[in-house]
């Protein structure tokens, strides 16, 4: 399989994946008053203010970027997903913000100089191959203005080390489902994802993929785009543990 070919499958999986159904359970699996605190640590740790321009790389249904729009920021998203970009323009004019969405690849942005800071949420990074997700990286360091800062948030590998090699998680919204059966393959470093949702007597099944870096290995990526300092921390902006949930990385130009 070519390079475009299999760029093209990368991308249509990922859109299958992220569905009418991955909203049907959004608010379950991220509960506003989450949302509220996640956008609060972004705005913290990005050191963010009035008129500060930001880009969201994956930016989903808008849950975080409308909130960022809301306490003054100048916000861009960008996402692969025209169903979760068209919810989250609906909820930008619920909420009588002015955001600009756009559909595409984090891989290949059309700005240069243009944000203050920018940031993956959620375990947005690493959905590609290795020069894929760093590619990522350098598309983000060209966008940003020269004393620009990256975020990025994702699980941290050490933490799954814990647990089984398998573990399944269920949400369900009255009699609708979905189950997620996630298997972590150390010796790619990958964790991979089924997704069954039943819903309305249907079952559909999807699957994800993505890389899990440990942070010497930001460091080296993140220094290679461009960056000159890269820092850990914890769950929204805490203090980094070894066996925490969570790895935030902020990089500065």
């Amino acid at each position: 399989m070519n390079v475009e070919t299999d760029s093209q499958s990368s991308l249509s999986g990922l859109q299958s994946h992220f569905s009418e159904d991955y909203l049907h359970f959004s608010d379950l699996v991220n509960p506003p008053e989450r949302s509220v605190r996640e956008a609060e640590a972004i705005w913290e740790l990005l050191s963010l203010k009035q008129g500060s321009s930001v880009l969201e790389l994956g930016c989903g249904y808008g849950r975080i970027t409308n909130r960022l729009a809301e306490k003054g920021a100048r916000v861009v998203g960008l996402d692969l997903s025209p169903t979760l970009l068209k919810k989250a323009k609906q909820d930008a004019a619920e909420r009588r913000v002015d955001v600009e969405y756009v559909l595409g690849d984090m891989r290949s942005l059309p700005w240069r100089d243009r944000f203050d800071a920018a940031f993956l949420w959620y375990t947005t990074f690493g959905y590609f191959d290795d020069a894929g997700n760093e590619r990522v990286l350098h598309e983000a360091a060209s966008s940003l203005k020269k004393d620009g800062c990256l975020l990025i948030d994702h699980i941290n590998r050490f933490a799954l080390l814990r647990d089984k090699s398998s573990a399944c998680h269920v949400v369900q919204r009255n009699d609708d489902l979905r189950i997620d059966i996630m298997t972590n393959d150390a010796l790619t470093e990958r964790l991979n994802s089924e997704r069954i949702v039943v819903r309305n007597g249907c079952v559909r099944r999807t699957r994800l993929s993505f890389r899990q870096y440990g942070f010497p290995e930001y460091v080296r990526m993140l220094r290679s785009a461009g960056f000159e300092t890269v820092e850990a921390f914890g769950r929204e902006g805490g203090m980094f543990v070894s066996d925490g949930p969570r790895l935030v990385v902020l990089a500065h130009k």
